[in-house]
Order: C-alpha cells, then structure tokens, then sequence
C-alpha cells in the first residue's frame, strides 16, 4: 500500500537537498508535488486542500535544525501532519463491558466483512486470550452462514447457528443469550450487506443495533474503492453510530487514498487493516507507523512486534549455536530462513516495513517477490539430506534430477545457489570478530545482503 504515493513523496524530497532553509519559493513547487501525490493515491480533494494547506502552515519560514537539511524537515512536517491525518494513535477495541462484549460488523457486500470477521476473532483469541463466539445475521447471501461456520471452526473460535428462514434481530438476541450462557468474552455479529446503500439495508443494520446495543460498531470497506470508501462510510456513520473502521484488501491497494480519507470524512479512528487473505492477515491501525512507511522510513516497530509473534524462537536459538561454533550455513538452514520469512508474511510484506526500502529501484525491487521464494523452496525440498548439508555435490545431472522434481529450469537452480551463497558471506561475517556489529557496518548504505 502507498507505493505510489512514497515514490513520489522521495523524489519531492529529493529536490529539497542541499538548501539551508524552506522558504515560500522552494516549498511552493514542493508543495504542489505533494499535492499531485495525493489526489494520485486517490485521497478525497477537501483531505487533499486541508493536509497541503498545514504543510504549507507548518514549513514557511522553519528555520532547519543543525543536523538537518529541509528535505528532512520537510519530511518530519509531513510524518507529523499525516500521522495527525489518520488519527494520531492506535484505538483499541473497546472490550470494558460485563461480558459477552458485543461487536456488530456492518459493510457493503464485497467488502470481506465475513472474512474480516474470521480474522478478527483469531486476533482476539491469539493476541488478547478470548473466548470469542461469532453469529451471522445475513440470510440473503447464499452460504454465508457456511462460510463464516467454516470460519470460525479455523480460528477455533465458538459459532452460532443460524438459518436463512429466521429473522436478523431474533438470531442477535438468540446469539447473546447463549454467548452469556457459554460465559463468551466476545460476540461478533456479521450482518447482511447490499450491493449499494440502500434504505432496506440500513433500516434492519438500526433494528439490529437498537436490539442488542452492541459495544463496538464497526464499519468494514474495500480499500480499492478509494475516495468512495470514504463516502460510503460516511454514509453508514450517518445511520449508526459507528466506533470504527476495517480497511480490507490494504495489501492490493498501491494507492492508498482510502487510509488518509476515512477519518477526516467520517471523524472515525480505523482500527484495523485487512494486508492479504489469510485469516491471520489482520493488524491493528497505528497512525504514525503508517505515516512512516508513506514517507519511506519504514516500520520497524511492527516488523519487531511480528517477529516475535511469528519467529520460531526454538528455531533461531539452534541456528545462532550452529553458527557460533562456526559450523557452516547449509541449504537445510536456508530453508528454514525461508519459512520465517513466510510467516511474517513474506518478503513483500517485510520490505514494505524495511526503512529506506523507496530507494531501491523500482525494477530491482519487482525480482523480489514470493514467487521466487516459494520457488527456492521447492527445490530444496526435491534434493537429498546430502545435497542440503553440502550443496558443493550439486552438479549437472543431480541440478537435473531436481529441476525435474520440483518443477523448475536449472537456470532457477542456478539463481538459488548464487543466492545461498550470498547468505553463507552474511553468516561467515557474523561469526567474525565483532560479530553483528561487523555485519552491520558491512551492511551501511546497501540492502541486506542475500535479499537479491
């Protein structure tokens, strides 16, 4: 997300180098890049005025701190006022009520409002230890029930039965009498959605929230829609009193609009952002961690967090003693890397939050992607122990029988070992004298070795 929009924020700052001062002349053209990068991303025009204009407020006249040159003040100005956009912190869940905290999930149909669902009862049984039962109150929408029953059966969350015959407010009482009975912390209510607004569709979502008085009202919406998911939830804010956003599909969404619209339409925090398909691809919304990742500064602080939700801890131990007794980094090990990665939701996932990431050439970039990974995974799995432990063996009718096995070309072979190679280097470093550090200071001003 927002890949086009750090692209052209970096060049705009770009140009400020080597200027002692922002004044009105070199923060006008400035300025209006900014301006042209955000009505790109899709973001709605009165955000678009507003955020220029306490740019423009907070940049004229800034005298340039010691260390820095105004490219970079200018860029802490637009963190600032970005990170100020989006609601300056993260707004939690709401979840101090006697239980079951009752949360109704209201959306457009498309929206993934029953998958967003599904994830969010897994984060809340992985992240906060509830228990956590969810009802569906569509009855148009062939199988939805079945989905989210599936669903919830995923995530080991409780469900509650439902049939299409049966009205929408008698399955929301039905489902918090028995979520008090099954002493549930949390009930999810999907309810049914429409193609469009309609006034049919608004009227039950009031009945519904009128019968239950749910704790948190969540509105669920496309980010792909841009600008319009803005309106749309302004719509819905206009009818229920809404406590929050999901912005879905984030992760498909190279622009970003929808993100930096939301809350200054609606006065609505987003609370989290759907990033893929997967039921754990949830994370909570932290306004500055975004605004850093736009400006191109990364997020390290969410990549941390995700590691050690998602690191096989057991795994890094035994890899750090292997490596510190000087044992030599083997294809096995390299695997094992691979599947890491993975689990922090892949390469693509972890250079989005690498600062300084918009530097890297936008072609250079596009040869890394998880295909090539998964594909470098497949063909260690076809090779032998052997092979794994001393790759040297691998010659051309071994490389052969691999390709063969793992449906790939040598050439793709090829480029793996070239790869591994460059991991081994980075390994041989750290066992060096001056262990990490050394390899950090070999590492300043280049990408992590081994990426490419």
């Amino acid at each position: 997300m927002f890949d086009n929009l750090t692209d052209r924020l970096s060049v705009t700052f770009k140009k400020l180098r080597g200027q002692g001062r922002l004044t009105e002349v070199n923060i006008k053209d400035a300025l209006r890049e900014v301006r042209m990068a955000l009505l790109e991303a899709d973001v709605a025009l009165p955000v678009v005025k507003a955020f220029v204009e306490k740019v423009r407020e907070q940049s004229v006249g800034q005298e340039v701190l010691a260390s820095l040159t105004p490219g970079q003040e200018l860029i802490r100005i637009v963190r600032d006022e970005l990170t100020a956009l989006m609601g300056e912190y993260n707004n939690e869940l709401d979840l101090q009520v006697t239980p079951p905290a009752i949360i109704l999930v209201a959306g457009l149909q498309g929206s993934g409002k029953t998958t967003t669902i599904g994830k969010l009862a897994h984060w809340l049984i992985e992240n906060k230890k509830k228990k956590v039962m969810v009802a569906s109150c569509d009855v148009y929408r062939p199988a939805a029930i079945d989905q989210l029953q599936t669903l919830a059966t995923e995530v080991n969350a409780q469900f509650f039965p439902s049939t299409p015959d049966q009205k929408p407010v008698d399955i929301a009482n039905n489902a918090v009498d028995h979520a008090r009975k099954q002493f549930a912390d949390v009930l999810l209510i999907d309810t049914a959605g429409r193609l469009h607004i309609d006034e049919d569709m608004m009227d039950e979502i009031k009945q519904l929230h009128a019968a239950i008085d749910p704790i948190e009202t969540l509105f669920v919406v496309d980010s792909m829609t841009g600008q319009d998911a803005a309106n749309t939830a302004k719509a819905f804010n206009d009818a229920l009193p809404l406590t929050g956003v999901v912005l879905t599909k984030t992760d498909g969404d190279a622009r970003g609009g929808a993100a930096l619209s939301v809350r200054f339409i609606t006065g609505k925090p987003i609370k989290f952002l759907g990033i893929g398909e997967k039921t754990t691809a949830l994370e909570p919304f932290y306004p500055d961690r975004l605004a850093s990742r736009i400006i191109g500064l990364g997020d390290v602080l969410t990549l941390i967090e995700e590691a050690e939700r998602k690191v096989d801890k057991k795994q890094a131990e035994k890899l750090a003693k292997k490596i510190k007794k000087g044992q030599k980094f083997d294809l096995e090990d390299f695997r094992e890397q691979l599947i890491q990665m993975r689990n922090m939701g892949g390469i693509a996932s972890l250079m989005d939050k690498m600062p300084g990431m918009n530097e890297v050439p936008v072609d250079v970039k596009s040869k890394v992607n998880d295909k090539e990974f998964i594909r470098f995974e497949a063909i260690i799995n076809s090779m032998t122990p052997h092979e794994r432990r001393f790759p040297a063996v691998l010659k051309g009718s071994r490389k052969r029988r691999i390709a063969n096995g793992s449906g790939t070309q040598i050439q793709d072979i090829n480029r793996l070992l070239k790869q591994f190679g460059q991991m081994q280097r980075v390994m041989k470093q750290m066992t060096k004298k001056g262990g990490m550090g050394n390899l950090m200071r070999s590492m300043k001003g280049k990408l992590p070795p081994g990426l490419f």
